[in-house]
């Protein structure tokens, strides 16, 4: 019996990484007047992974992102009104509705009935509680945590406050870099379920995770099936 299943949010959830690879699109075209030639989605992601250490995970970092990627390839070219307009594009991404991926109500929903459920994420804080809010699904946690990173430390961290022993312990994510290997190496379970579309900062090389032992599935509806079996067994 597990204490806690904990889920990721975004792509295990519901729908994220497709917004943020359209707005790329939007910045290469907002761009395209002053470049030629230039992969802009290549050298915005480079960028974000500079400044992950001083902003963060979020659409709020992601913004600060494009800006600078905006300035830096113009050469300081780029207009007041296209700053203004990849604020705009942030603004579309925080309005966006909540999009849950295939399964996910039905599965979340019938195993808080039997579990304690609860949402890991990275993240924003306001903007994550808005898109948990949006999703209908806020009833079924009983806990939500929006970490700034996921780290081994990061889930000793939160086991220990809510008291839950690492072996009783099951994390759901798309993610083997942030959801699955920082759990098992502490002792915990994990499922990961890939998703079609994956950032670049979250891939990890095949080598890391030949000795790893988790639980693969090709889609979220397979889990309660999974729960099940690991329950009995």
């Amino acid at each position: 019996m597990f204490d806690i299943i904990a889920f990721d949010a975004d792509d295990t959830l519901w729908q994220n990484e497709s917004l943020y690879s359209a707005t790329q699109m939007r910045l290469a075209e907002l761009l395209a007047p002053y470049l030629d030639g230039v992969d802009v989605p290549a050298r915005l992601y480079e960028t974000e992974t500079r400044n992950i250490p001083y902003f963060g995970y979020g659409i709020k970092s992601f913004t600060l992102s494009m800006i600078e990627t905006a300035i830096t390839l113009t050469e300081g070219r780029v207009t007041s009104a296209d700053i203004r307009q990849i604020i705009t594009f942030a603004r579309d991404m925080i309005d966006m509705p909540t999009q849950l991926l295939d399964g996910v109500a039905e599965v979340v929903a019938q195993l808080a009935a039997s579990y304690t459920l609860m949402v890991i994420t990275k993240g924003d804080l306001l903007d994550q509680q808005r898109k948990l809010d949006r999703s209908g699904l806020a009833e079924y946690f009983a806990h939500i945590e929006i970490v700034a990173d996921k780290t081994e430390k990061t889930y000793r961290t939160i086991l220990a406050h809510y008291k839950v022993d690492a072996a009783r312990f099951l994390m759901v994510g798309n993610s083997l870099k942030s959801d699955v290997l920082p759990v098992v190496a502490i002792g915990g379970q994990a499922v990961y379920i890939p998703h079609t579309l994956t950032w670049e900062h979250e891939r990890v090389d095949p080598a890391y995770t030949q000795d790893a032992r988790y639980y693969e599935l090709a889609h979220i509806s397979e889990l309660p099936d999974l729960v099940k079996k690991l329950t009995k067994g």
